[in-house]
């Protein structure tokens, strides 16, 4: 198998970050690029809380929630892919495992690396890393943490 594009979908939690050193070993290996996401929900298709939010202050939250995401993806990129050949970073809207089957068809993504962080107990993995396993085209690999 010739690995030259691995994907590491984020939510910027310490569970996401233990997948990391397996993700920088596999791509110094193969010399593969990492495609780094971090998907925002959004806010729109959510039912309302605390009352209803108009379309302007719904499109504000997207936009401070862009902003965030892309200062955080900057940072953990400079953090910890500074010894990695190349990494490029995404950000989608939308539910989060329909984003990564999205970027792996429309990138061309060879392999996923996640973490998997399940309930206590009988739950092995998280809802969107089982989704992704049950659907994507191409081998996950996923890095089993304990929940804390």
């Amino acid at each position: 198998m010739e690995v030259k594009k691995v994907l590491w979908p984020t939510d910027f939690s310490s569970t996401a970050e233990k997948a990391l050193p397996y993700v920088t070993d596999l791509t110094q290996k193969y010399g593969a690029e990492i495609h780094v996401l971090y998907v925002i929900e959004d806010m729109a298709h959510h039912e309302s809380w605390y009352g209803d939010f108009d379309r302007p202050r719904v499109d504000k939250l997207m936009e401070w929630a862009g902003k965030s995401a892309k200062k955080r993806l900057d940072q953990v990129c400079e953090k910890y892919l500074d010894s990695c050949p190349l990494y490029i970073k995404h950000i989608a809207v939308g539910d989060p495992a329909q984003e990564i089957l999205k970027l792996i068809d429309n990138e061309g993504v060879d392999l996923v690396v996640m973490a998997s962080h399940g309930q206590k107990g009988n739950y092995r993995f998280g809802s969107v890393t089982e989704k992704v396993m049950k659907n994507s085209p191409v081998p996950v690999t996923t890095i089993p943490v304990e929940p804390e």
